[in-house]
């Protein structure tokens, strides 16, 4: 991982293996974003792959065997008991989905599997116009992960997603775009630049705390059963954020045209808009 001027870019770093998904990754993203939710100079987050890949999926070096080894990794109990392995790629897109720094995925070249559906939880997905992506996972007998027979109907079409999911087909990045996963395309090499400069434009003039709060509330709405649960979180948010110093400063610095310096930071001044209305499950 690397910062510069608030934008930290996290790297999927095995070009060889066009960045497969193994455990060690899986682990290493869940303490990357735990670094950039502490870090109060981080403003956004960049995801993106070494070489010409973003991630071709999850490492198959162990053969037919890949998965039916799980049971000798197991990390968690259904509800039944049963021990069993949670899905890696859902733990990280869990860790993802709680950040409180936006985060946009730079898709560089080829997506699939969990190589596409880790950015499911991502704020932004800009993609390399040449790249391909696919939610292959029935053309392996395996079935949909990462969180993504959540996330991905929310983002496109129903009949797009189901599309995608059933037959397992790879598209291209311009399919992508037209169905709304995609939110803009590039070439290769603007990909990472437009970014960044996304990433600033989203954080440049903003209050760190209001963007992580936004983040959360609007990604927790989407599975709220009434707009009143929304009400009754925004109501808490703007209550709690009027008293805090931003506040104040954002409305002196409007009054008298210039520029706000906010000086709540994400690290000790995050109000709890959540716990009485919503449960925060741990990824």
């Amino acid at each position: 991982m690397s910062i510069e001027d608030g934008i930290a870019v996290i790297t999927l770093d095995r070009p060889d293996k066009l960045n497969a998904f193994t455990t060690t990754m899986e682990n290493e993203l869940i303490e990357a974003f735990d670094a950039t939710d502490a870090n109060d100079a981080v403003r956004a987050v960049i995801l993106t792959g070494a070489g010409r890949a973003f991630c071709a999926g999850a490492d198959l070096s162990s053969g037919a065997e890949t998965f039916s080894e799980w049971s000798a990794e197991s990390n968690g109990n259904d509800a039944n008991g049963v021990d069993l392995r949670r899905d890696g790629g859902g733990r990280v897109v869990l860790r993802m989905f709680d950040s409180l720094k936006p985060i946009i995925a730079a898709i560089n070249g080829p997506a699939v599997g969990v190589g596409i559906t880790m950015t499911l939880a991502a704020d932004f997905r800009l993609a390399a116009d040449d790249a391909r992506m696919g939610f292959v996972f029935n053309r392996r007998g395996l079935v949909p992960e990462s969180c993504s027979s959540w996330l991905l109907p929310k983002l496109v079409p129903l009949q797009r997603a189901l599309d995608w999911i059933y037959s397992g087909r790879i598209f291209t990045a311009a399919e992508a775009f037209s169905a709304g996963l995609v939110y803009r395309l590039h070439s290769r090499e603007d990909l990472l630049g437009e970014a960044t400069a996304l990433a600033h434009s989203l954080t440049r003039d903003t209050a760190p705390v209001s963007v992580a709060l936004s983040r959360q509330m609007v990604w927790r709405m989407l599975g709220v059963e009434h707009p009143m649960v929304a009400h009754r979180v925004e109501s808490i948010g703007i209550n709690a954020r009027g008293a805090q110093a931003d506040v104040r400063e954002g409305i002196a610095a409007f009054l008298e045209k210039r520029e706000a310096v906010f000086p709540d930071r994400c690290s000790d001044a995050m109000p709890d808009l959540f716990s009485s209305h919503l449960p925060r499950p741990r990824w």
